[in-house]
């Protein structure tokens, strides 16, 4: 590892110390709880790099038996698996030292609209909300429905729902983007093949303290809801639209009967899309990191194609191809693709690291 790593991992083990005796001699309240925030997230790099530091005396110990006439034999055995025990370590520790989004452990806003064509691309964005709740599912996080636009056939023109549990956002923000389908629609008599498409967007669900919001900044509306068929309409004002004056982002929010519920929804929205915004505009200034990422996430940009006649699905981003239609949209074999896009951003983020030091090392010589 070089010399900036070992460091690093020098600075974390004196501030994790720092904060065992902190924790250990009674921190309280809010400090209790920063600190033992900052102790969890420390802690995985803390045991992983004191169990390369007994490797590495380990190492140290073994190479001074090799001239030993009676445990040479042994000591260069064990030190063949040693040296791989360490390198695997190694890789582990540089992996757990990468920068994390700050938003990994974050629940998510999951917002899924139709877009080009018409009511096969509304069922189309509905096979992707129940797909995505069942991996939610079968991960015991929470779904909760916050608004939706049905169609006659049983299709979303939009859903945005709220998916709950620790490192949501870590695994579902890979699927910003747009997705694309390719199939015989079943409006269509003909049989031929139609290609529609769904957006969607992934955004960290935010809490107050991510995102400031100032209420002389909000304009909001209240109207009348409305809904097929008019039997569960309400004949309140109960609907409510929040606008953000500042940068022009709406919320309209009408599925509760109650405003003060629709309120409250339509600000949960409305703060991940400007917590979203905030960091976009932080990602913007550091466009050197950015060309480290798997793609830029932008809705515009076509991530994936489900292919119905082929039984395949093909991420773009990383040219990957599954013979598990059904399997993904089950969301059984979501993580198929999900973990092999984690893994690519990783190499990309190790390559990005190991290159400055490596041109150091370089300037040394």
């Amino acid at each position: 590892m070089s010399l900036a790593h070992s460091e690093r991992i020098e600075s974390i083990l004196r501030r994790f110390a720092e904060l065992e005796q902190a924790l250990a001699a009674g921190a309280s309240g809010e400090e209790y709880v920063r600190f033992s925030r900052e102790y969890a997230e420390l802690e995985p790099v803390a045991k992983k790099a004191e169990e390369l530091r007994a490797a590495l005396a380990e190492r140290e110990e073994l190479e001074s038996l090799l001239s030993d006439p009676e445990l040479g034999d042994m000591a260069r055995a064990e030190l063949a698996q040693l040296k791989e025990r360490i390198a695997a370590l190694q890789r582990e520790l540089q992996l757990l030292l990468l920068p994390k989004d700050a938003a990994d452990e974050k629940s998510v806003i999951l917002e899924i609209r139709a877009g080009t064509g018409g009511e096969e691309a509304a069922l189309f964005a509905a096979d992707l909300f129940r797909m995505y709740q069942r991996y939610a599912q079968d991960r015991g996080w929470r779904v909760e429905v916050l608004s939706a636009s049905e169609t006659e056939l049983g299709g979303f023109k939009e859903i945005i729902a709220a998916i709950r549990g620790k490192g949501a956002y870590a695994r579902l923000k890979y699927e910003s983007g747009v997705h694309r389908v390719q199939r015989v629609p079943e409006t269509e008599a003909g049989g031929r093949i139609h290609t529609s498409a769904a957006t969607v967007a992934v955004l960290p669900e935010a809490e107050d303290v991510d995102v400031h919001i100032d209420e002389k900044d909000l304009r909001i509306d209240v109207f009348r809801a409305s809904g097929a068929g008019g039997q569960h309409v309400n004949t309140t004002d109960s609907a409510v639209r929040i606008t953000h004056i500042p940068t022009g982002i709406v919320v309209s929010q009408q599925s509760e009967r109650s405003q003060h519920k629709n309120r409250a929804k339509a600000m949960q929205v409305l703060r991940a899309r400007l917590f979203e915004l905030q960091r976009r505009q932080q990602r913007e200034k550091r466009a050197a990191e950015r060309r480290g990422q798997i793609g830029s996430g932008d809705r515009s940009e076509r991530i994936r194609t489900y292919n119905f006649p082929q039984g395949r699905v093909t991420d773009h981003r990383i040219n990957l191809t599954l013979y598990k239609l059904t399997d993904v949209l089950s969301g059984e074999a979501l993580d198929e693709i999900i973990e092999p896009l984690i893994a690519e951003e990783q190499a990309r983020l190790l390559a990005a690291q190991t290159e400055p030091a490596a041109a150091s090392d370089h300037a040394e010589d």
